[in-house]
């Protein structure tokens, strides 16, 4: 008896044919027009003059810098975010605590803040009249105009995607496994290394996948902090800007293909991520 009401509703909201492919088709022709024509014409114009001149752009030693620079803040963003984000969505989908929702409102505002003003954040605290340039002269730490910024630049911007991603799915699971396991005397560490992470181990990594995307073509805050040091402290992001800005064409379009291809090699990861375990990573997303 409960499944009429559902197929019922279900037949209630079905459209005319005719509305679903106009919608289908208006879809699929934006996309094409804002997504696969604008990728397609940076791939043509990377190797318009041949796969010689690209891989000469890519080989070049600042390109390489810059994608060094890429990768190793992506390398130690990712795990940070993985750590912080595991355990902040636990604390806040088992307990409650005064302070929660100001908790959950901090951990979205690098959706709602503007890279450029989380940039402009760090000169404030870590710049020469910054908050703590006292402090980081007396110890001769750098900051801005160094990797530290950068990190520091890409973990505020990257920080709420493992959170968003593992929250909703621990609250659609609820704790009755972890207060079960509990009862028959599992410790805090137990319980959660053989029931919690367990459960929620693909949402995890779906999380880490948006953040590395996220990660690796960050330019707002990056930029702010970086100085433009070209060898140094410049991302493949900002090396791209530079070689645009210079009128190397072909070297920036280069660049800008190898950086593409990060993002296509991420997003193949998160469908064979969302084809192998769909049914997991659906439920959460059924509460965004």
């Amino acid at each position: 008896m409960g499944a009429a009401p559902m197929a019922e509703s279900h037949d209630v909201l079905q459209e005319p044919a005719w509305v679903r492919r106009t919608l289908i088709a208006l879809a699929a022709l934006a996309m094409l027009a804002l997504v696969v024509l604008p990728l397609t014409m940076v791939l043509a114009a990377a190797f318009a003059k041949g796969p010689g001149v690209w891989l000469a752009a890519l080989r070049e030693p600042d390109a390489l810098s810059a994608l060094k620079l890429t990768l190793f803040t992506a390398a130690i963003v990712l795990p940070i975010n993985a750590i912080f984000g595991l355990f902040a969505a636990w604390a806040l989908a088992r307990f409650e605590f005064r302070g929660k929702q100001a908790l959950l409102a901090l951990i979205d505002l690098p959706f709602a803040v503007s890279p450029v003003v989380a940039g402009l954040c760090l000169v404030l605290l870590f710049g020469a009249q910054g908050w703590f340039a006292e402090l980081l002269q007396r110890h001769e730490i750098k900051i801005l105009f160094a990797r530290p910024g950068i990190v520091l630049a890409t973990l505020f911007i990257t920080f709420p995607f493992v959170v968003r991603e593992l929250l909703p799915l621990m609250q659609q699971q609820g704790a009755d496994e972890e207060l079960a396991a509990r009862s028959l005397g599992a410790g805090a560490w137990t319980m959660f290394r053989r029931i919690t992470l367990p459960n929620i181990k693909w949402g995890l990594l779906y999380g880490v996948l948006l953040c590395s995307a996220r990660a690796m073509g960050e330019f707002g805050a990056v930029s702010v902090v970086s100085g433009h040091i070209r060898g140094l402290t410049n991302t493949l992001p900002l090396h791209i800007e530079i070689l645009y800005n210079e009128f190397d064409s072909t070297a920036a379009f280069a660049v800008a293909s190898l950086l593409a291809g990060l993002a296509l090699v991420t997003l193949a990861l998160k469908f064979w991520l969302e084809a192998r375990h769909g049914d997991a990573i659906a439920q959460s997303h059924r509460r965004h």
